[in-house]
């Protein structure tokens, strides 16, 4: 399968998720969610759709927040591999703490060790990179939530992502492809900056950041509104920003307050950066508009890695890092 197949897959993988029937959970009190590039991209995802009264974080690193055992926090694991050894540092520290843990892998030593303790576990299909996966966790991780009783319309909102995805893709000629291309012609020549508001957009244009990193093998930023206009507004001079291209992604979903500081962003801006484009959810639900935004990035992404003459889906680089990382080479 190319990575375009992989993308038009998406509407299936998430919808799968709406197929599994998990125990309850226990459910109150703060939840960790340990994850390292797609994997914690998809707990993003699925965190976006949850009953925001529980405070919920996405820890990207080794061991678990300070705060986590005193505070008695229920664990989710996710790495598509089960080998994420970051993601296996904090389920060590959990099991030291005696906290609730729940695994979502597609095997690895993350699904040994769901076994060896009769963990929670959801089994995701393998065979894929973990960028190309997101689908599958993404809704694997939103099941979790929902039998913890944090996300109480599951069905509802992976149809409804899958629906709205699977129009964008329509299997590669869609409006997201369309768009898609149309941007990253726009953006030959020029490193990606996006930004998206607090919440939906900002998660959905890191995903954009870290698919054009991993699929056109590019250099590309990410930022958030309202931070951004407390200090990266003013870097942007015409002098120094002739090589970027800034593209604003606009959510439904948005605080009226940051959907007109993103408007006035780009007022700010014009004249200073080139501005490549923008692009607007679609979807009632959280997770329908993050996918609505985020597809369009993906399939930006491989239009400039053919512009580019590259094949998106090897990872060579990271494949080397690990292998360093693996032989402790200096």
């Amino acid at each position: 399968m190319t990575m375009i197949d992989d993308i038009c897959s998406l509407p299936r993988q998430i919808r799968w998720g709406t197929e599994l029937d998990l125990a309850p959970l226990r459910a109150g009190g703060p939840i960790v969610l340990l994850g390292m590039g797609g994997s914690a991209m998809a707990a993003t995802i699925a965190a976006l759709a949850a009953d925001s009264r529980s405070p919920m974080v996405v820890h990207r690193g080794y061991g678990l927040p300070a705060w986590a055992e005193d505070s008695g926090a229920s664990v989710i694991a996710v790495s598509y591999s089960g080998n994420t050894e970051e993601v296996l540092s904090g389920v060590d520290a959990a099991i030291s703490a005696d906290l609730e843990i729940a695994a979502v892998a597609s095997g690895g030593r993350l699904a040994e060790i769901a076994a060896d303790r009769e963990l929670p576990i959801v089994e995701i299909p393998g065979g894929l990179q973990p960028r190309a996966g997101v689908g599958y966790q993404a809704a694997a991780v939103a099941a979790i939530l929902a039998a913890a009783g944090q996300v109480p319309n599951l069905d509802r909102d992976l149809n409804e992502a899958a629906d709205v995805t699977a129009e964008l893709l329509a299997e590669g000629d869609g409006a997201a492809f369309v768009l898609g291309r149309d941007i990253a012609e726009a953006l030959d020549g020029r490193t990606a900056v996006v930004y998206g508001g607090l919440g939906v957009g900002a998660s959905a244009a890191y995903r954009w950041k870290t698919q054009i990193n991993e699929n056109a093998k590019s250099p590309a930023f990410a930022g958030t509104i309202p931070e951004m206009n407390h200090n990266e507004l003013e870097g942007w001079r015409p002098e120094a920003s002739r090589g970027f291209g800034v593209v604003y992604l606009h959510d439904g979903g948005d605080h009226p307050a940051i959907a007109r500081r993103i408007d006035l962003s780009g007022t700010v801006l014009s004249g200073k950066v080139q501005r490549i484009g923008d692009v607007r959810s679609t979807g009632t639900g959280a997770m329908a508009r993050f996918f609505s935004l985020a597809v369009v990035g993906d399939a930006a992404s491989v239009a400039l890695a053919e512009a580019a003459d590259v094949d998106p889906t090897p990872v060579e680089n990271l494949e080397e890092f690990k292998i360093m990382l693996a032989k402790g080479t200096p």
